[in-house]
């Protein structure tokens, strides 16, 4: 008998240890729920300018997850972005820097569902290692002897910069306006400007290669982010997908982490 006891608790040990065996095994991640196929193909996603890092992040990301699709990028101004889309370059998904320029989408019809806001920034001034100019604050940079660059009032860093002169009364002469952040940040990293002004997001992005000011009246000026999947997309599901997960708590971290604010 005891060994009949004994041959009895090794077979009810094998089949607890099959049991947990079972229970450990991996669940379907968010990005593949059970039953649903698995996604498939390649997208473009035209994106503004000061999302290039944590876009490409979230397109790694995002790829990682999905092994079967690719995510191409293209960064430039939000208008920009438009033009191109407008006149009928290839795009699946449409992240704009402002809620204007994505009015022009859903205004020709080339959005394909609704947009979804997914985050917020605010304009910081940027100068040169050493800030050589002496800027102390957003009304310094009227000094008729610095070498202020902005953005361009259609892009929308250069539409929040309108926003603040005129809550503050302080209009700026600059030397040039350019048509992206990464321009304004590419003359002042060249030392062809003494000052200029890009969003929070850009400033950290840059590191070492500018020093960042901040300024209370930044504030008059939050800068709203959508993004939209587009019509004619051939993988419609990827690019929705893609853009679900831009807002989705994953997307939010990385965003979070680069200092965008919560939409």
């Amino acid at each position: 008998m005891p060994h009949i006891r004994s041959a009895w608790s090794l077979c009810l040990l094998i089949g607890v240890l099959a049991l947990a065996g079972c229970s450990s095994t991996p669940q379907p991640s968010a990005s593949a729920p059970a039953g649903a196929a698995a996604l498939e193909g390649t997208i473009t996603v035209f994106a503004a300018a000061s999302l290039t890092g944590t876009f490409t992040e979230l397109a790694a990301q995002f790829e990682a997850a999905n092994p079967g699709t690719t995510v191409e990028l293209n960064f430039a101004g939000s208008a920009d972005l438009v033009t191109q889309i407008t006149e009928g370059a290839p795009a699946d998904v449409f992240a704009s820097a402002d809620l204007k320029n994505m009015t022009k989408i859903t205004d020709a019809a080339l959005n394909e569902g609704e947009p979804e806001n997914f985050a917020t920034n605010v304009l910081e001034i940027a100068t040169p290692p050493g800030n050589p100019g002496g800027v102390t604050d957003f009304a310094s940079l009227a000094d008729p002897d610095l070498k202020v660059v902005v953005c361009s009032p259609e892009v929308p860093c250069g539409a929040a910069t309108v926003t603040v002169e005129t809550a503050t009364g302080v209009e700026l002469a600059p030397v040039s306006e350019e048509s992206s952040v990464t321009d304004v940040l590419g003359k002042i990293t060249s030392g062809e400007a003494d000052a200029g002004l890009v969003y929070v997001t850009d400033v950290a992005a840059a590191g070492d290669t500018v020093e960042g000011i901040e300024f209370d009246e930044s504030s008059e000026a939050v800068t709203t982010y959508p993004i939209v999947a587009l019509t004619g997309s051939t993988a419609p599901d990827v690019a929705a997908a893609f853009a679900a997960f831009v807002a989705s708590p994953d997307g939010q971290a990385v965003l979070t982490a680069a200092g965008f604010g919560k939409p």
